[in-house]
């Protein structure tokens, strides 16, 4: 539920629209509330599940922090029409080789507002996204709030768009 962030499980059979349907995850509206329902449930709403992501397996560390910036593009705020790249959520993005030839990733990002209801489920959608990438076995996801964000982090294009330029 949105902005709350709590699970819920909506009845069959229950009517509403699509309010935003971005990186694969879809924001609809049912009864009065906002509701964000994962990629991987988008068969529910009759929604095709997301196609798995390729890379080769001797794929270099160049290739797979690219795939691991346009994983972080398909990551949405349920209530923002942005992704959190041009939000200016992401602070650092950094690859390490575990000892079995996988990759870790670790990411530090923040919030619009620190008190926000959907800060564990961007951090899940965040990690559950970069885990998808051939060679990444874990995602580590910590969230900060030093420096806090501030509109002027968002990419130009977002506040060009929003208004805020």
């Amino acid at each position: 539920m949105v902005p709350q962030g709590e699970t819920v499980t909506l009845p069959a059979g229950s009517y509403g629209y699509i309010t935003q349907a971005l990186g694969g995850s879809y924001t609809v509206f049912v009864e009065g509330n906002l509701f964000r329902i994962a990629g991987k449930n988008g068969d529910a709403i009759g929604k095709d599940p997301v196609p798995a992501l390729e890379l080769p397996a001797d794929a270099s560390d160049e290739e797979v922090e690219k795939l691991v910036w346009q994983q972080l593009r398909t990551c949405f705020d349920p209530e923002i029409p942005f992704n959190i790249v041009d939000l200016g959520l992401v602070y650092e993005v950094e690859l390490k080789h575990l000892d079995d030839g996988q990759r870790e990733v670790d990411v530090k990002m923040t919030l619009t507002a620190p008190g926000c209801g959907m800060g564990d489920i961007l951090v899940d959608d965040v990690r559950s996204k970069l885990e998808m990438i051939p060679t990444v076995a874990e995602a580590d996801v910590e969230l900060v709030f030093d420096p806090p964000w501030n509109q002027q982090m968002m990419s130009e294009a977002a506040r060009l768009e929003t208004g805020m330029l």
